[in-house]
Parts: structure tokens; C-alpha cells; sequence
């Protein structure tokens, strides 16, 4: 293990343990409430544990693709039943991306594999610059996959012969994370130590733009961390992204001019839809805010210090999971709660993923549920 890797662990460490006098509170008790919905379950399936990983279930037209550290599964979305199980050959530690008939998974040694989605065959398997903790992504013909020093590589989706390699100077001291990177419109969106964000030309990984959406603060570089750990957010015409210990920016999707800045500090991620931002803060607060100009519509704060996740947007409800294995859903028009549900006791460490009119969610103990809401 390089000096540089356990200088990543030992910030992840003294974030968790030290970070500020809230961290040694306890997470908030759950409150009891009066349900207006229900979350349902309609079926789900046992796989292995992700270790220390966070793995996010793909999702096609016609399956569900899901990884734990040794296996990687396809599903049939509508049942949930099994349709193949093939063992790579490395640990898992970033995927699952699916599409354009591959699936994607990357290893804890550099490697990227892609597999056939129809039968699980292996297409191809290359070497990137270090270890993979985010799912490789796929648009057309290239396939875009992050490394864990920031490095982000153009793949050729036939064969996986490097197109091109976007790489960047990164402070001495960088929070270790899973942030992947978000493909839109033509160009590749991904935030980086130290508070930057870039948006990359897919077709041959030239810089469109890059920005600075928090800058260090603080005496000790500890204090100074202000890493960009989780996915911005990106429409037609708005990109948003958030800094740990920072700021939360939204800008011109196209041209990266800033629209607006507020202070507020998230590892979680955030979502734009129509006319609104909808994001967790570090300490587990849940926000609409409006997205023109990032004021306050509502927040519930009940959740504090759960680790709560990103939400997942339903037409009437938001869903985020937490620490404990708990799906919490909340109206979207006050953010009251509506409805909960107990998984696996096992910490939700992703917001779900899209799955049809419904939602998919994987635990780190590796259950995989696929949900949907009713009234």
C-alpha cells in the first residue's frame, strides 16, 4: 500500500472519528409518524457482501446487473429470478454499469472488464491507472471508467484499447470515495479533490470547462478537505455539484458559467428535476430547494447523523435510505414522512437507481430490493 493511499484512509478515519463535536453524537431515533404511502416490495434477491465497497445494481430495457466482491448477477427485472452468475477473477470494487449489450464491473487491481449482457461472456479486461471504486460507465461506443487517484479513461467499447486519459494534480491529503462520473449530452461530468469540477468531450476526453465549486478552508489539511465526493447533476441546461466541508454550486451545463453558490456540505449527492434541487447535507438533513436560485423550499431534519443518502425521485415521494438498513420516504411537497421499511439491517450506502416505475436499492450486507410505491 503507497504513503499516498494511507494518507486516503487515515482522512477518511480522522473524518469519521473527529471531523466536528457532531460526530460524536448519536443518529437520531427514528420518530414514529402517521403513514400516507406504503413501500412495497416486489421481490428480492441474496447476494454476497460488498466488503469495504460500495456496488450499485445496473439496470437495461431487459435486466438487472448486480455485483458483491467476488460474483457478478443478471436478473430479470420484472421477476427477479437469476439468469447467470459468472465469478470474474479479481475483487469487485467498482460497478455495475451496463448498456449497448455490455456490462462493466472494475477491480481493486485496475482492471476494467466488460462481459456480454446476454450470456456473461468476457469481452475484454484492461488495465487502468489504479484501483476502480466507481461503476465504468457507457455511451455508444466508448466507455468511460475512474480510477481511485482521479484519473478518468476514454475505453474503446469493442475492444478496451485507451482513447484518451483525463488526469489532474490532487492534493497531498484526499478523501478515498466511490464518486464515478455522469455522461450527458456529448461530454462527461466529475468532481474532483480539492473542490473542482470539469466537464470532459466524450469523443476524444478534451476539457470543455472546469471550475471551482469550493476552495480549502481551515488551518490544519484536515480542515482543508473539500473534496468533491459524490456525483454532480446534470440536465440539458443546469450542472450542479457539492464539496465536503464546502460549497454547493450550479452552473451552466454548456459553458460552465456559475448560476448561483450557497454554503452547504455534502458526500452524498444531489438531484436536479424540474424546478427543483433536491440534495442531503453531511449531517443527514433532506432539501428541495428551488433550482434557479438555491434558496430553501423545505427540509426535514429528522434523520441527523443516519447517513442518509441521496434521495430517489417519485412522482409524489422522495426515497433515501440509511446507516441502518432503513428506506425512508418522504412527501415531496413538505417533505414529512410518509412511509418507512427495515431491509437487511445493513447500511444503504447508494441513493437507489431508476427501475422501471419503481426503484432498486443493494445493501452493503448485499440484498438486493426492488421497490415500488403506492398509496
Amino acid at each position: 500500500m503507497s504513503y499516498r493511499h494511507v494518507l486516503i484512509l487515515a482522512a477518511l478515519l480522522l473524518l469519521s472519528a473527529c471531523g466536528s463535536s457532531k460526530a460524536a453524537l448519536k443518529p437520531a431515533e427514528l420518530l414514529n409518524f402517521e403513514p400516507s404511502a406504503r413501500i412495497e416490495v416486489r421481490w428480492q434477491r441474496e447476494l454476497g457482501d460488498a466488503g469495504f465497497n460500495v456496488l450499485t445494481p445496473g439496470v437495461t430495457r431487459e435486466a438487472v446487473f448486480a455485483a458483491d466482491k467476488r460474483y457478478l448477477y443478471r436478473f430479470d427485472r420484472d421477476s427477479g429470478k437469476q439468469l447467470w452468475k459468472i465469478e470474474p477473477g479479481f475483487t469487485i470494487s467498482g460497478g455495475v454499469g451496463a448498456g449497448e449489450g455490455l456490462v462493466l464491473v472494475g477491480s481493486d487491481k485496475g482492471e476494467v472488464a466488460a462481459f456480454a449482457a446476454a450470456d456473461g461472456k468476457l469481452r475484454w479486461q484492461t488495465k487502468v491507472s489504479s484501483e476502480v471504486l466507481s461503476a465504468p460507465q457507457i455511451s455508444g461506443e466508448i466507455v468511460v471508467a475512474r480510477s481511485g487517484n482521479g484519473r478518468i479513461s476514454g475505453l474503446n467499447a469493442a475492444n478496451g484499447e485507451r482513447l484518451w486519459l483525463y488526469e489532474r494534480a490532487t492534493p497531498t491529503l484526499i478523501v478515498r470515495n466511490h464518486a464515478g462520473v455522469v455522461i450527458r449530452n456529448g461530454m462527461v461530468y466529475a468532481g474532483f479533490a480539492a473542490g473542482r469540477v470539469a466537464a470532459i468531450g466524450l469523443s476524444k476526453g478534451v476539457v470543455i470547462w472546469e471550475a471551482a465549486v469550493s476552495q480549502p478552508r481551515g488551518n490544519t489539511e484536515l480542515e482543508r478537505i473539500s473534496d468533491i465526493t459524490s456525483l454532480p447533476t446534470v440536465d440539458d441546461t443546469q450542472a450542479c455539484a457539492v464539496a465536503f466541508q464546502g460549497r454547493l454550486v450550479c452552473f451552466d451545463a454548456i459553458q460552465g458559467n456559475p448560476l448561483w453558490t450557497r454554503d452547504i456540505s455534502s458526500d452524498k449527492g444531489l438531484t436536479l428535476f424540474g424546478k427543483y434541487l433536491y440534495l442531503t447535507d453531511a449531517d443527514g438533513t433532506l432539501y428541495t430547494l428551488d433550482r434557479s436560485s438555491g434558496a430553501t423550499l423545505w427540509k426535514n431534519e429528522q434523520l441527523a447523523r443516519r447517513a442518509v443518502t441521496a434521495p430517489y425521485l417519485f412522482p409524489e415521494h422522495l426515497l433515501a435510505g440509511d446507516y441502518a438498513g432503513y428506506l425512508h420516504l418522504f412527501s415531496r411537497h413538505d417533505g414529512s414522512i410518509a412511509a418507512r421499511l427495515a431491509t437487511d439491517g445493513s447500511a444503504i450506502p447508494t441513493a437507489p437507481v431508476l427501475l422501471g416505475d419503481g426503484a432498486l436499492v443493494q445493501t452493503r450486507d448485499g440484498r438486493l430490493i426492488s421497490l415500488a410505491v403506492s398509496r
